[in-house]
This record gives C-alpha cells, structure tokens and sequence, in this order.
C-alpha cells in the first residue's frame, strides 16, 4: 500500500480510517446504553368485565365509580355510584370513602360530549382525596367485550 509502482516518484498517502471506526463503535455502545430498553408510560387501570356473563354478581361496595354526566350548556353532573354529588361535595365525599379503605382504587366514568378537563378535575379532585390508582371507564369496557 505503500509502494507506488510507476516513475511518479511521489509520495502516496492514505486515510487511515481504523480510529474513526473505533469512535464510531464507542458512540454506538454509549447510545445504546443511553436509551431505555423497556418503554416508560402510565399505569392505567380498567375494570376487567366478567369471565361468566350469566353469573353477574351485585354491584360491589368496594368499586367506587365517579360518572360526570353532560349537560348542554351548563356545567356537568357528577355521581357517586349513582349517588348525586355537587361539585363542591366531591372532593369531602371521596375522602370519607377513602379514609377507611386499604384498596385506594376508583374509576371515572364521563359521557362522550363531556370536555376532558372536567375528567381531568375529577382526577385532581381523586389524587387529593389520596385515591391511588385512577382508572378510566371507556363504552367498550362497559358493553363487557
């Protein structure tokens, strides 16, 4: 390589590309290392529908459901387990419910034309009752598919 067969008489040189492969690995290595292998997210809670449809047991006390109910043109309605609740009541509601329950667990329940920063209040209102895990009720968790 580095003998020139000719009557040049000139010098020939060459890049030597062998660190710029090793930089290139151990920029590799560091971005591999770097990036998380398992993928970071929410936990997200939904309830499970019943294995045996014909055997449908009685509603549980321990599942606690908060529904925010549409209505046009004013603010929505809220329900606890079918209970109705102003919005200044839920937040002092949902912590006596809390305050004696090891299972801190509740779901939310909103209609399809409800705004989602009234579910996102609700949320607030349930992390500041110390509700642990939130859960988020959808139409197709409810039909049991």
């Amino acid at each position: 390589m580095g003998m020139s067969a000719g009557s040049s008489g000139g010098n020939m040189s060459e890049i030597n590309v062998t660190p710029m492969i090793d930089i290139l690995l151990v920029l590799l290595i560091i971005f591999m290392v770097i990036v998380p292998v398992t993928p970071k997210g929410l936990e997200a809670l939904v309830p499970q529908p019943p294995k045996n449809p014909q055997t449908q047991q009685p509603n549980n006390d321990r599942t606690i459901v908060v529904q925010v109910l549409y209505r046009p043109g004013q603010t929505p309605a809220y329900r606890i387990n079918e209970t109705d609740v102003n919005h200044s009541d839920l937040q002092p509601k949902l912590t006596e419910i809390y305050s004696n329950r090891a299972e801190r667990v509740m779901f939310i329940k909103g209609d399809d034309n409800v705004n989602f920063s009234y579910i996102a209040d609700v949320i607030d209102i349930g992390k500041a009752a110390s509700v642990d895990h939130i859960g988020l009720m959808t139409p197709k968790i409810q039909a049991g598919q």
